[in-house]
């Protein structure tokens, strides 16, 4: 079947999603093809959730000047569409005289950035922030802040939905040409075609594939396109420590590191994160998010060391992210951005190497793929443009009780628990499951209602979502999917149920 739209947008991360909603205030048919059963299932949903300031990044590099636009948009854009976020701060540490150029060095870059509210602190007033911070001095930067990728990730998806933006899933591309006549055509798996005026590459690790695929080998700079893949691997602690970290707190990073170093996050739900590491991995493999014993026991090792109350229990999971890295294992240090459109290539908008602050920077390369766009279309704004998203930030058990008990009264469902780790409610699992998209994988419920993310991982809720899916959306066991095709949960029945 083919299928044709003005603007056609590969990738479903968060900021594939933030150009789709972008460009749904105008009048164009746009879609967004994603080759996983959900949007939010790669590098978008496996990282710190962290909104970064802009001091670890370069002057004038693309990384610096959309890390700084898009951490000031924020606070907007989660107040429309109903997302959490917490200004907590961070201090940048320095342990030792050794690392006071690092301070230095990220201090002057941030002020040349021009983020606001820049201090260094001494180690007495980075008490006043941390109790029991250990440094002699830090970089404060009080916009940096915490929020829920997945949760930014879906609600960027959904309100662009709602704007009339079409997405398909499980649509893997599989090749693109452009005619003559300057129509791009788009094949992706289960025989679907799509035709489009633009064609905007927002593949995460499979960007440089995608732009050797439409024929881009390099870009307009020269630069080579090709992605090495970077594993991040974390800790998840349980919720008793929730308020421990009062801020996010960072080592000074080396030139050279991969990453900005393992260090504790707390997150807006209330756990705190213990990583990323960093470690090259097989290109062949861009999408290998297991987790190793030896990286697992360093954070072990540098959690404890950072909080010296940790239990063993308090360790309730682990899991790993892949960065789309520009830079090669013998390189070190981070590439910039790749925003723009393909030379030679028309039309064809290439986003390479958006690693962190990807998250962050979102909404601001949003305005500026937006600008490409109208070079070649019309933006003609609508009026009935929806720019909020309906329902309440957070979850139900965050409301005030007087919230809850209105919302009791409206539908029961809300009085009923699922997940107790969690306190959610079957109305809120009811929500996750008729989500517009269409997404129906128990992980794709997780990030929309945050089941299974408590203590006991989903010991408790997940027989019970299993029953309503049964009971009440007609699933069979072969329907029953964890997170991508084939991540079947069931075989069949034991016994049949009257």
């Amino acid at each position: 079947m083919k299928h044709s739209f003005n603007v056609l947008i590969i990738g479903g991360g968060v900021v594939g999603n933030a150009i789709a909603r972008e460009l749904s205030r105008f009048r164009l048919s746009t879609a967004v093809v994603e080759k996983e059963p959900d949007v939010c299932m790669e590098t978008s949903c496996r990282n710190s959730g962290v909104l970064h300031s802009g001091i670890n990044y370069k002057a004038g590099t693309l990384r610096a000047k959309t890390a700084v636009r898009g951490n000031s948009m924020m606070d907007r854009l989660c107040a429309e569409l109903k997302v959490k976020i917490k200004r907590i701060g961070k201090l940048t540490t320095a342990l030792d005289e050794g690392e006071l150029p690092g301070v230095k060095r990220l201090m002057d870059q941030g002020v040349a950035n021009g983020v606001p509210g820049l201090e260094v602190l001494n180690s007495s007033a980075m008490q006043n922030i941390q109790p029991g911070i250990e440094g002699i001095a830090a970089v404060w930067s009080p916009t940096s802040a915490i929020i829920s990728p997945y949760g930014l990730t879906i609600a960027l998806a959904e309100n662009a939905h709602a704007n009339g933006v079409e997405y398909f899933l499980r649509s893997e591309v599989t090749s693109i040409s452009k005619s003559e006549d300057g129509i791009f055509t788009v094949v992706a798996s289960g025989g679907k075609v799509f035709t489009a005026d633009i064609v905007i590459n927002s593949a995460g690790l499979s960007s440089g594939g995608i732009s050797a695929m439409a024929g881009v080998k390099q870009g307009n700079q020269g630069e080579n396109l090709k992605i090495w893949p970077c594993r991040g691997e974390y800790y998840v602690l349980d919720k008793r420590l929730d308020g421990t970290l009062k801020t996010l707190i960072y080592p000074v990073p080396g030139a050279k590191d991969a990453g900005l170093g393992i260090h504790l996050t707390p997150t807006v739900d209330g756990n705190i994160l213990i990583g990323p590491s960093a470690d090259y991995i097989s290109e062949e493999t861009p999408e290998d998010y297991k987790v190793t014993a030896p990286v697992l026991e360093e954070l072990r090792r540098e959690g404890l060391r950072l909080l010296p109350n940790m239990k063993m229990s308090d360790f309730i999971r682990n899991f790993a992210g892949n960065r789309p890295k520009r830079t090669s294992p013998a390189e070190g240090g981070n590439g910039d951005f790749v925003i723009e459109e393909a030379k030679g290539l028309p039309g064809f908008i290439n986003l390479v190497g958006i690693e962190s602050p990807g998250l962050t920077a979102s909404p601001a390369i949003a305005e500026m793929v937006r600008d490409i766009v109208a070079k070649h279309l019309e933006l003609e704004e609508k009026e009935n443009f929806i720019a909020e998203r309906p329902g309440f930030a957070g979850h139900f058990c965050e409301l005030p009780k007087e919230e809850q008990e209105r919302l009791i009264k409206e539908n029961p469902e809300y009085g009923e628990i699922v997940c107790r780790c969690e306190k959610i409610t079957k109305k809120e699992i009811r929500d996750a499951i008729e989500n517009p998209l269409g997404a129906r994988s128990l992980v794709s419920i997780k990030y929309r209602a945050r089941n299974g993310m408590g203590r006991c991982q989903g010991g408790f809720c997940t027989p019970r979502i299993v029953r309503i899916l049964r009971d009440e959306y007609g699933f069979k066991p072969d329907d029953y999917i964890f997170r991508e095709a084939g991540s079947n949960l069931f075989t069949g029945n034991v016994r049949e149920v009257d």
